[in-house]
């Protein structure tokens, strides 16, 4: 007789196989939930209990767990010692193991006793011992897998090469299972370990990687629920890129630290225009503004849903993407008109902090992300007056210079960015390119270092543009020179404490 083992907890799908595999001749053995749904649809089938002639105990703790389910998998047909001890205690062969388990990922809140509920012993176990012993047994884990597994059966081609994916992806799965649980309990027990385990599966195609000679894919942290690319959703145009997913991705950051309505374009991974405003009309049009020339074949990402107004203006320029929380019918049939744009629909609120990795030549980097909030009651006044409205615009442009690569330096008025400058490599040079950018414009704007000044020439420099106010971090070994050259100066500077590199 030809045995076959289902124990699945999601069952949708599972009676085509099993009425499949009797017609083929096997005698199908299941736990008592999938023998009751298999039973619902017509097919009968063997109880565990009446197979190994050991009841369920412990609630359901123990089920599966028994050596004549256990010695009938891992049998080795080609072993004569083996096929004697099986045959000699009257042990059947089981030839194909068909199982997923406890829904675990969907349980990650549940208080603790509940969640550990969830954790599944049997099914894992009868997975690894299928997925050793994949030259006798056919193991199936993934409902993806069942329409190609039926066509195989039914044309009797589960062959070895076949089993061999099917193990492979078995010990894949219960690898995953198992980083799953381990993760979730080293947040819930909020302990730490020398290990940090992902599980990532292959996502979204890319068309190529930075460059259209190097290939790229994107993974998905099958962890995670709410990271930016399991929640955004493209509506509209060609694959996103790699720069396009990087670049994305940047302008999302920076936009959910805004007050609404806001708006934020991003070039080459950097902001090269930023702006609140009272409509997002008005914030679109401020951040254009702020550097139209670096804005052609950008990124933008609007706070609101996006109006026809704006979508007429949206046309003006070539964008590479188009992201927004809504777009009603009529936009959309306006911004299609573009046919090399592609539009998103993002969420407009970050999940929990995660982790932030960098690949370091097969090892990573591994740092909290950078979310520290700038408190008005930590901000020191070391030179001149601060009022409401100053301290607004400087909050605002601290934030933005927070996503700018370093060195970075922010020029901002009425809470649109004026000039940026970005990634250099001595701090006066990028003041220098920001307030250049910025131009007649600097004159009583206010200046964002995301580190702090090491000279006094960046003060005496936005002086000459003039710059009314100062926002850094301090720090420096010259910070009583720095902050007494603002003094003489008649420059507002506050110091927040808060570095912001982003290298």
């Amino acid at each position: 007789m030809k045995y076959a083992l289902i124990s699945v907890y999601k069952k949708e799908g599972i009676e085509e196989i099993a009425g499949t595999l009797k017609d083929k001749g096997y005698i199908i053995i299941t736990t008592s939930g999938t023998r009751e749904y298999l039973k619902e649809h017509g097919i009968e089938t063997r109880d565990i209990t009446d197979f190994t002639g050991f009841p369920q105990i412990l609630d359901g703790r123990v089920k599966t767990l028994s050596p004549v389910i256990f010695a009938g998998i891992l049998a080795r047909r080609n072993v004569e010692r083996d096929m004697a001890t099986v045959s000699g205690a009257g042990i059947p062969l089981i030839d194909i193991v068909i199982v997923n388990l406890y829904p675990f990922s969907e349980h990650l809140e549940d208080n603790i006793d509940q969640l550990m509920e969830f954790i599944d012993i049997g099914g894992p176990s009868l997975v690894r011992a299928a997925a050793k012993n994949f030259k006798d047994v056919a193991v199936v884990v993934d409902p993806v897998d069942y329409p190609e597994f039926l066509r195989r059966v039914r044309e009797e081609r589960v062959d070895l090469g076949y089993k061999k994916y099917l193990a492979l992806k078995a010990f894949e799965f219960v690898t995953e299972y198992d980083i799953l649980i381990a993760k979730t309990l080293k947040r819930r027990f909020q302990l730490d370990t020398e290990r940090l385990f992902l599980s990532l599966k292959k996502g979204l195609p890319l068309r190529y990687g930075e460059n259209p000679h190097q290939k790229g894919w994107v993974y998905i942290n099958e962890d995670e629920r709410d990271t930016f690319l399991r929640t955004i959703e493209k509506l509209w145009g060609k694959e996103l890129s790699y720069n396009n997913i990087l670049d994305a991705y940047s302008a999302w950051k920076l936009l959910v630290e805004l007050n609404s309505p806001a708006c934020v374009i991003v070039k080459h991974n950097n902001p090269c225009g930023v702006a609140e405003g009272k409509t997002i009309l008005e914030a679109y049009k401020k951040a254009l503004e702020g550097d139209p020339v670096s804005a052609f074949g950008g990124i933008v990402a609007l706070s609101e849903e996006v109006n026809p107004e704006l979508a007429f203006e949206l046309n003006n320029i070539f964008l590479e993407i188009v992201m927004a929380p809504s777009y009603p019918d009529e936009v959309l049939s306006i911004l299609k008109k573009k046919k090399n744009r592609r539009l998103l629909i993002i969420p407009l609120k970050k999940g929990r902090e995660k982790l932030e990795f960098r690949w370091v030549d097969g090892d990573f980097l591994v740092e909290e992300e950078d979310s520290a909030i700038l408190e008005k009651e930590t901000i020191r006044i070391v030179s001149g007056e601060l009022t409401e409205e100053l301290l607004e615009e400087l909050v605002f442009a601290y934030k933005v210079v927070k996503h700018v690569r370093s060195n970075a330096i922010v020029v901002t008025k009425d809470r649109g960015t004026l000039g940026i400058g970005a990634g250099q490599m001595n701090r006066v040079q990028a003041v220098k390119i920001a307030l250049e950018n910025a131009g007649k414009k600097a004159e009583g704007a206010v200046l964002a270092s995301d580190g702090f000044f090491p000279f006094t020439d960046s003060v005496e420099l936005a002086h000459q543009y003039g710059i009314k106010a100062i926002i850094q971090p301090g720090g420096s070994v010259r910070d009583e020179e720095v902050i007494k050259k603002a003094q003489e100066l008649n420059i507002t500077m506050v110091l927040t404490g808060i570095r912001h590199f982003r290298h």
